[in-house]
């Protein structure tokens, strides 16, 4: 299989570290980046999750919150309390 090379700009603190993770594991950058190319190739998405910063909302602890308030008001009826955005 033919061979070609791929230049890519980053932080030098970044490639340090990246390189050190690789060591760790046993690979090399080279090796990395193209397990990260075939998964990607693979599964036609990036293969984790990006984002900026997971939303409290969805946390485990309010995800629970949020079952029990809705199984309370289930059980019992609830109030319905309308909210007027126009103030």
């Amino acid at each position: 299989m033919a061979q070609t090379n791929v230049n890519i700009r980053m932080d030098e603190d970044l490639k340090k570290q990246f390189e050190a993770f690789c060591s760790d594991v046993g690979m090399s950058m080279t090796t990395a980046f193209c397990v990260f190319a075939k998964a990607t190739v693979r599964q036609h998405k990036i293969p984790f999750e990006i984002s900026s910063e997971k939303d409290p909302f969805y946390s485990p602890t309010n995800i629970e919150r949020l079952k029990k308030s809705i199984a309370q008001m289930e059980s019992t009826g609830g109030t319905i309390h309308e909210v007027n955005f126009d103030d």
